[in-house]
């Protein structure tokens, strides 16, 4: 049987190198860290090599005094705890005790201090964990620790380190989020003897932002600030124009601690969920603030992940902030008089609801000016419109025909033929509204003189783009698709009751993936709350009997198919997957680009986009672009 002893010291500590040192950006990140903690207002870091043959971080802290600098690479020596009670509540940023022993253990080390106030400063030399004598040396206030040659005595570590390049721009990253997290610090970062980066350490994030993102990210942000109880949420998130291709500019900070949480993640993204492109992700630069106690810290050596007590609390206090700030803008969506499209009603109900007042009735045929309507008054709009009634013929004199029999007593007698210079009868009244495809919500009532909008329909080009142009002198194109898909795609996320579905003269079978057939029969009541009726044909294949009406039948197949597959990618959150559904669906039912418009619905589209409710289409796109006067005039050298 093997003996069991203790390892030797050197080993062990090794061993901890292993775990807290994984390639220079860790040890940056360490003493950033401790730097700090130490009070610093300005801290410097110069690498070479990628910080595996040179990395020095200077900062004004507190300093060390000259009897502790040994004391300090010793394992398990630290500042900052002295009761088991302080794990329960970390402030400071490293804390282990073992950072500054394992980072000697595996390179050399120089180290100089002062503290504040004294009139020397000392300095250590440390290789492969040995220290030397501590000697008096001049030095400013604060403390400077050169790393060379790393991983010198552990060359199995080396050939896992990559290119220069590569572990250098690691260490940017750890430079970057320290900037970041403490904008009242300033930052410096010499690399292989240029500055790349020098943050002015004013304490006001954007600075900070600007300094260490660029220009342009910081152009395209957007400040937020909220709160939920004990949480608080500061910072910056991207614009839904300005989203990215990668998750990489999503910096969260949690208690000046730069996390990676997916939780997070997720509360930022669902706040975006229909605002941005597909396969873009939205960025941000955010700091949470809770109680210390609510926060575990200590769950991954790196510190980069943490736990959190009442995670429903953060993930919506996040959530709720940045959508907040996104909806701002935007003008909630006028609740709808009535949605009779999806559901049949009685011939009683149809007249109550197209008979307008006794007072205010008209003969049909009778043309003067509607009642009238008030300037400030928003016009309640449709989900969909029926197609007016056929205007009765003029009545004119025939030759009476020769005598009828008397009709049978069973049934009533016919009535007298019309004056000609009698009123028209009403046309007869349908019992059900006829749903009409691909055409843009008009307003229920429109009066023959309707009241000046602050805009002008100039007109429509390509049959896809409207033209107009406001009362500030802005000229306005407006992807009318994406308009009343979006338009769409908010009626439909606003109903109530269930969609009118169309029985297809023959089944259609549309054959699926086999994730996605999974998915559609896991799914089968929640297709039928949509308007589609399917069901198992087998072999991959699904049988459609019905589908919604204002899908297109030969659209049916290409729906469903689009659908089975939002459901396979979102089918473990229902309303995410409820979401995608609806886009589908207002995609295929939305007026499509090249198709004829006429000037009235062309009007209800640039309404609803002028008035703020409209902003962008389901899938994030904007509907519209405003070039203004002046950027008119630049184009053809008049400014």
């Amino acid at each position: 049987m093997p003996t069991i002893q203790c390892l030797d010291p050197h080993i062990a500590d090794l061993i901890a190198a292993g775990e807290v040192v994984e390639r220079p950006a860790s040890v940056a990140k360490e003493l950033l860290e401790n730097a700090l903690d130490a009070g610093a207002s300005a801290i410097s870091v110069e690498v070479q090599h990628g910080g595996l043959t040179y990395l020095r971080i200077t900062d004004n802290g507190c300093g060390i005094a000259p009897g502790q600098l040994p004391t300090a690479f010793l394992r398990h020596a630290t500042s900052k705890l002295r009761r088991a009670e302080d794990l329960a509540a970390i402030g400071t940023l490293g804390f282990r005790g073992e950072a500054l022993a394992a980072i000697a253990a595996v390179s050399r080390v120089d180290i100089f201090s002062r503290e504040r106030g004294a009139d020397r400063g000392a300095s250590l030399h440390l290789e492969g964990g040995v220290p030397g004598e501590v000697t008096e040396t001049g030095c400013p206030e604060g403390t400077t620790i050169c790393v060379r040659d790393l991983f010198f005595n552990t060359p199995a570590r080396m050939k896992f380190m990559k290119k220069d390049s590569a572990e250098g721009t690691a260490v940017t990253g750890v430079v970057t989020h320290l900037a970041l997290s403490h904008p009242e610090v300033s930052v410096k970062l010499i690399r292989d003897g240029v500055e790349v980066l020098h943050t002015p350490g004013d304490g006001q994030l954007r600075s900070a932002v600007y300094a260490a993102l660029g220009r342009d990210f910081a152009l395209g942000l957007l400040p937020v600030s909220g709160c939920g109880g004990d949480i608080s949420v500061e910072g910056f998130v991207t614009k839904p124009l300005n989203g990215g291709g990668t998750r990489a500019r999503q910096l969260f900070f949690v208690n000046g601690r730069f996390v990676r949480s997916q939780l997070l993640t997720a509360a930022l993204e669902e706040a975006y969920r229909n605002r941005l492109l597909k396969g873009k992700f939205p960025g941000c630069v955010l700091h949470i603030t809770l109680p210390k106690s609510t926060v575990d810290v200590n769950v991954h050596p790196a510190k980069t992940v943490v736990k959190f007590q009442n995670e429903r609390a953060v993930f919506d206090a996040v959530h709720y902030t940045v959508k907040d700030l996104l909806t701002a803008g935007e003008t909630p969506a006028p609740k709808p008089v009535q949605q009779t499209f999806y559901r049949s009603m009685t011939v009683q109900e149809y007249k109550e609801r197209q008979t307008p007042p006794p007072a205010e009735k008209r003969p049909l045929g009778s043309y003067g000016s509607a009642p009238a309507v008030h300037p400030d008054a928003k016009l309640p709009l449709r989900d969909s419109v029926s197609p007016p009634a056929p205007a009765a013929p003029e009545p004119r004199e025939e030759p009476r025909p020769a005598p009828m029999p008397a009709a049978p007593a069973t049934f009533p007698a016919a009535e007298k033929p019309v004056p000609a210079k009698a009123p028209v009868p009403e046309a007869p009244i349908p019992e059900t509204p006829v749903p009409r495809r691909n055409t843009i919500d008009l307003p229920l009532q429109q009066t023959l003189t309707d009241h000046p909008a602050p805009w002008r329909l100039v007109g429509e080009a390509l049959d896809t783009y409207i033209i107009c142009q406001d009362e500030s002198e802005n000229l306005w194109l407006i992807d009318k698709h994406a308009a009343h898909e979006r338009l769409r795609f908010n009626a439909l996320k606003q109903r109530r009751e269930p969609p009118m579905s169309q029985l297809l003269l023959q089944p259609l079978a549309v054959d699926l993936e086999a994730d996605a057939y999974d998915a559609a029969l896991a799914s089968l009541p929640l297709l039928e709350e949509f308007g589609f009726s399917c069901e198992d044909f087998g072999a991959g294949t699904l049988l459609v009997r019905e589908v919604p009406s204002d899908i297109r039948p030969e659209d049916a197949a290409a729906t469903l198919e689009e659908l089975a597959e939002d459901l396979r990618l979102g089918r473990a959150d229902p309303d995410a997957a409820r979401d995608s559904l609806l886009q589908t669906m207002a995609c295929k039912s939305a007026i499509k680009a090249g198709m004829h418009t006429s000037p009235a619905e062309l009007r209800a589209l640039v309404d609803r986009v002028q008035s703020g409710e409209i902003q962008y289409c389901p899938h994030g796109r904007p509907v519209a672009v405003k070039l203004t006067r002046y950027e008119i005039e630049k184009m053809f050298k008049r400014a």
